[in-house]
């Protein structure tokens, strides 16, 4: 094995080598495959006011259709490493599994869209390259696959400095992004923020948001230190204010609120009240 890392190291110079950009990513990829082989790469970068911009991925035509035409689309807005760079997860390596709540199979996110993708695991590479900027590396093993040991997480924790470089290189290389604006990194963090806020109380608020994040009534009551009933009775009662009877709905309800379409910024109707003072 030591002979196995002294080559492995040693290859980095010849990664930081390439030109900037797909010959730089594409060598960064084979180099980490080298100690935890992967199925899938892809390297999408949130900036501004524009989509999820995949500056890399090794998916076929078919397949790309799926891993980045539909996440392109807005269905990235409810995904946990989406909003873990958006509310300031520090740069590092994470899995899925560890920023998804335990009831991540069973929230709008999985259901909607990420149970097609078919992935047994899922790490992230949180990146910053520039201000305002976030970037995610993301290294997918497919269904049926192990699950990354212990030791490729520590040798994948000790790439980051190197994953870093050559995204950052990247990114000062990718040239102007596409004219596909649709949801600026504020807008997305405010209407998170605000969501319902006219007509909860604080305490609702406050738990529409974890709901939001796709935390369970349990888990919920842990955060808050409150009754697991309790929470049930606060998520009927945000449920019963904003007229739905579903989680689906919730959902569909925010990603409508996001789109500009939303309720809350219309006259209020007959039988809603604003926001208790409590």
């Amino acid at each position: 094995m030591s002979v196995h890392l002294a080559e492995w190291a040693h290859e980095i110079t010849a990664v930081l080598a390439q030109p900037p950009g797909q010959p730089q990513l594409q060598a960064l990829t084979h180099w980490l495959q080298r100690i935890a082989p992967v199925d899938h790469f892809a390297l999408f970068l949130y900036e501004g006011s524009h989509a999820p911009l995949p500056l890399f991925h090794t998916f076929s035509a078919e397949l790309r259709a799926t891993f980045v035409n539909d996440y392109r689309s807005g269905v990235h807005i409810l995904d946990p490493f989406f909003l873990g760079c958006l509310f300031g997860e520090p740069d590092g390596l994470y899995s899925m599994r560890a920023l998804s709540p335990d009831s991540f199979r069973c929230n709008h996110y999985f259901q909607a869209y990420y149970h097609r993708l078919g992935l047994s695991e899922e790490l992230g590479y949180f990146t910053t390259p520039a201000l305002h900027c976030r970037a995610v590396l993301s290294l997918m093993r497919g269904e049926g696959g192990t699950a990354f040991t212990e030791e490729e997480m520590c040798l994948l924790r000790t790439a980051q400095p190197v994953v870093a470089q050559v995204v950052h290189l990247a990114w000062e290389a990718r040239g102007e992004p596409a004219a596909d604006a649709v949801l600026p990194t504020t807008h997305v963090r405010t209407v998170f923020s605000s969501f319902g806020e006219e007509l909860l109380t604080r305490r609702e608020h406050k738990i529409a948001q974890l709901l939001l994040q796709g935390y369970s009534s349990q888990q919920i009551a842990d955060q808050l230190r409150i009754t697991r009933g309790t929470v049930k009775v606060h998520r009927r009662n945000l449920y019963d204010k904003l007229e739905i009877g579903s989680q689906a709905e919730f959902f569909g309800l925010f990603v409508r609120e996001l789109m500009g379409a939303g309720m809350f910024s219309r006259p209020q109707r007959s039988g809603m009240k604003a926001r208790p003072s409590l």
